[in-house]
């Protein structure tokens, strides 16, 4: 929860420090929506970076305002970031997310999520490496582009997502880790540990997302009020992140699936005023939160307290930040580039291999960190309200990392991205593949035997299938989806196609007229 310093006592039940707090932070939130809106079309500004220098500039001024005793308005929380700002941003993100996209690369995802936060790990150190792998995923989401850049998008973000919840596990096992019993056995827990995380998170996610669309399906509630259909989508997507997080899973994967399954089923069972209304809900719910959460690091990391409980010289802070940032920027490359070349000598289409550009810009796009790490960095090193002077050092150091990776990485991603990628020149990754379309594969499947058809194909339909499998493995796997979904899922689940109608919505509007 958010604590308040207290200005003055106050036995009245809205204290004068809350209310000062709370206009503070809704006029910078306006302001940082205008400004934003002004800065839109430069290249080198965005959301995440305003918000950010806004809030620097604010905790100057409260500091110069309180004669440099004490820049904190709302003192940084865990349980305010985890259970109050983070949940809408990942659901959000799992709810607009281009789903062909995102699975077309879930291998890559998974590879670079997992094990380069592993690689990224072990070389930054145990529970600083775990702190530092946090790649900030809602940065990602400012400096990337869905619909400019798919593919990086895609790879970066659900890096991202994933990462967060490989960083978490990381660092809750060092927790309890032994350093000197470390071996083979160790390892293959922690691998474990992180499967059981995985596999649990996501089948949670995805149980709520099915159920909450089976229930406004076959109870349709927009018959009498599309503000319940609304109701019911926020609540259980949110309830979906406090079951993970109550059951020690990761509420990030659980929120994300959850988000993907309501998009593809819950979403079709509503209302067209509810589609309408559960679309930019979820966005401006989004928005806010990540707005607050740049503002509320920025302004954060100009508290005096902790820079005086480092103790620690210009000099020495510059240089522990330093260490920690370059062992950041080898940590990535050492699993960013390998991984890229070990999955092109997979891929044997050209057009679908990682391109030596695309690697470093998604090198570059994940070097930043934010929110997820500086929560992390004050779990290890700030016990309740005292911190040693080597833990506010590290505390220190980890924003002064937070702050200068955001900033410059931040804004010079869109300007290399237009530089590095040659905006009109033809994609070489797999933006666009030369893969197969669905009905091109449905023809494919018509001449060589589909095995839901009945024919007389001398080769066999599940031959056909196994070969067209090996030359074309995710759009036969898409081909595969398409069907069972059609013929199983989407009955039971509703989604594409079902469409209730509601006499004075849009859509009943305008078949009255019609």
């Amino acid at each position: 929860m958010t604590r308040l310093l207290p200005v003055q006592d106050s036995s009245s039940f809205l204290s004068t420090t809350t209310i000062i707090a709370l206009t503070v932070f809704f006029t910078l939130l306006c302001a940082c929506i205008v400004i934003g809106h002004l800065l839109e079309e430069n290249r080198w500004a965005n959301e995440s970076i305003t918000s950010l220098l806004l809030g620097l500039i604010s905790g100057v001024v409260v500091l110069l305002v309180t004669k440099f005793h004490s820049s904190k308005i709302l003192v940084f929380s865990e349980n305010l970031f985890f259970l109050y700002l983070l949940p809408p941003i990942i659901f959000n993100a799992g709810f607009q997310v281009k789903k062909k996209q995102f699975f077309q690369n879930f291998t890559t995802i998974l590879l670079f999520g997992v094990f380069g936060s592993m690689i990224s790990f072990c070389l930054i150190s145990l529970a600083v490496g775990a702190i530092l792998s946090a790649t900030d995923s809602v940065c990602t989401l400012q400096v990337l582009s869905q619909d400019d850049t798919p593919f990086l998008y895609s790879i970066v973000f659900g890096e991202g997502v994933v990462n967060d919840a490989t960083s978490i596990v990381l660092f809750n096992a060092v927790q309890s880790l032994d350093l000197g019993s470390i071996n083979a056995i160790t390892a293959l827990k922690l691998l474990g540990t992180f499967l059981y995380l995985f596999f649990t998170s996501t089948a949670l996610g995805i149980t709520v997302g099915f159920l909450s669309a089976y229930i406004i399906k076959t109870l349709y509630f927009g018959r009498h009020s599309t503000d319940r259909e609304v109701a019911l989508m926020m609540l259980m997507a949110y309830c979906s992140y406090m079951v993970a997080e109550l059951l020690n899973l990761s509420g990030i994967l659980t929120i994300f699936f959850c988000g993907i399954v309501m998009s593809h089923y819950t979403w079709h069972n509503v209302t067209e005023s509810s589609r309408v209304t559960t679309k930019h809900s979820f966005a401006t719910i989004s928005f806010i939160a990540e707005t607050f959460i740049f503002l509320y690091v920025g302004m954060d990391a100009l508290d005096i307290d902790k820079w005086k409980s480092s103790n620690a010289s210009l000099g020495t802070s510059i240089a522990v930040s330093s260490t920690l940032f370059a062992l950041v920027l080898i940590g990535r490359a050492a699993f960013v580039f390998p991984i890229s070349n070990c999955t092109n000598c997979i891929k044997r289409r050209e057009s679908t291999q990682i391109q030596f550009r695309s690697q470093f810009i998604i090198w570059w796009a994940g070097l930043m960190r934010g929110a997820v790490t500086i929560a992390l960095t004050y779990n290890q090193f700030s016990k309740s309200d005292t911190t040693t002077e080597d833990g506010a050092l590290m505390i220190t150091s980890t924003i002064i990392v937070v702050l200068f990776s955001t900033v410059v990485f931040g804004s010079i991603t869109k300007p290399l991205i237009e530089a590095v990628k040659l905006k009109h020149a033809k994609p070489a990754i797999s933006d666009e593949t030369d893969s197969p379309s669905f009905e091109d594969l449905r023809l494919l499947f018509l001449e060589n035997g589909d095995p839901n058809d009945q024919g007389n194909n001398q080769r066999g339909p599940w031959q056909s299938s196994f070969r067209l499998l090996i030359s074309n493995p995710t759009s036969t796997v898409h081909y595969f989806w398409r069907k069972f979904d059609d013929k199983f899922m989407r009955p039971v689940f509703g989604g594409r196609g079902f469409v209730p109608f509601v006499p004075g919505s849009p859509s009943g509007a305008a078949d009255e007229i019609s």
